[in-house]
């Protein structure tokens, strides 16, 4: 006997984004609230006054051999044995998610000995800040080449409830998506550019908030707040990284040759308006070219310059 599948149709209303969705659109409608409870000494005050209630009746019992002593000394040993499976003791750091017969009915965030309501279930949920490093991913950049990237997820369980109904495991759950979101923000930009194009090396401030803002939302459905998402490693793959070395190496070498001939032209410059502006010597065109010639020779070679010295005239 099959079952049938109730589809969603264009008349069904869709649910906000933020809100996790079962098989047929049905959203998981959890979200915390404080749970029941009160003072746990106050609690173990009645699980004492109890059992001394139940003793009594006991020894009534022992000395009057009537019936009734023993079913009311068992109903208060009963009672008091409920009281004291009701108390919890929540550290620190801790929540405590109470159900009721698998009715979720609140939260208890408040730190010590409480009393719960009576023949509830507690699973303990922490809401300390916790961190992880991703996986060392491969992924192609924008530009196509493959690179290697982790990221540091620094996260904290802001809603107990979604955490613990609304996805299986929140851990591994922000663990995924958290890698996930470190592959979709790694293909959309290259791994290096100029100055004035966002890069994952030369953007780092940009790409730490975009991640933190995709992580986010992706993980908003189990309740998981994002506090801070870094970049810890970042490269070139291993077959790619010399080819990429030996380009950096030659942008590196023409960056540097072309601040030292824009220097060397200013120089240059310099030299010649002093000469014309104190008239040490007249300089025609041709003098005035070998002087140029010289001049940058002397400030943009490598090796060191030997000095020729020339006993005629330019003319001979």
């Amino acid at each position: 006997m099959s079952v049938p599948v109730r589809t969603p149709t264009d008349e069904t209303p869709a649910p906000p984004a933020e809100t996790a969705v079962g098989r047929a659109r049905t959203p998981v409608a959890v979200r915390e609230r404080p749970a029941p409870y009160t003072n746990g000494f106050l609690g173990l005050l009645v699980a004492l006054l109890l059992l001394s209630a139940a003793i009594v009746a006991f020894n009534r019992l022992a000395a009057t051999q009537v019936g009734s002593w023993a079913v009311l000394g068992a109903f208060l040993l009963a009672a008091a044995i409920l009281v004291v499976a009701s108390l919890a003791v929540i550290q620190p750091g801790r929540t405590a998610v109470v159900q009721f017969f698998g009715r979720y009915i609140g939260t208890v965030r408040s730190a010590g000995l409480v009393w719960l309501p009576p023949l509830s279930t507690r699973r303990t949920v922490s809401v300390r800040v916790r961190n992880f490093e991703t996986e060392r991913l491969k992924v192609n950049d924008a530009d196509g080449n493959p690179v290697d990237i982790a990221a540091i997820v620094v996260w904290q369980i802001a809603d107990t409830a979604q955490a613990t109904f609304a996805v299986e495991n929140a851990t591994d759950f922000v663990t995924v998506q958290a890698e996930a979101a470190l592959r979709h923000v790694a293909r959309s930009y290259p791994y290096d550019g100029p100055d004035d194009v966002e890069s994952l090396r030369g953007s780092t401030d940009v790409i730490s908030s975009e991640l933190a803002v995709e992580v986010a939302e992706r993980v908003s459905i189990a309740g998981v707040e994002v506090l801070e998402v870094r970049v810890s490693h970042l490269a070139y793959s291993a077959e790619i990284a010399q080819a990429m070395l030996q380009r950096q190496q030659a942008a590196a070498v023409i960056a540097a040759r072309s601040r030292i001939v824009e220097g060397a032209v200013s120089i240059v410059h310099m030299a010649l308006e002093e000469l014309t502006r104190s008239g040490l010597v007249e300089l025609d065109e041709e003098r005035r070219a070998a002087m140029v010639s010289n001049l940058l020779v002397v400030l943009c070679g490598d090796a060191r310059v030997a000095p020729v010295i020339n006993t005629g005239t330019l003319y001979q």
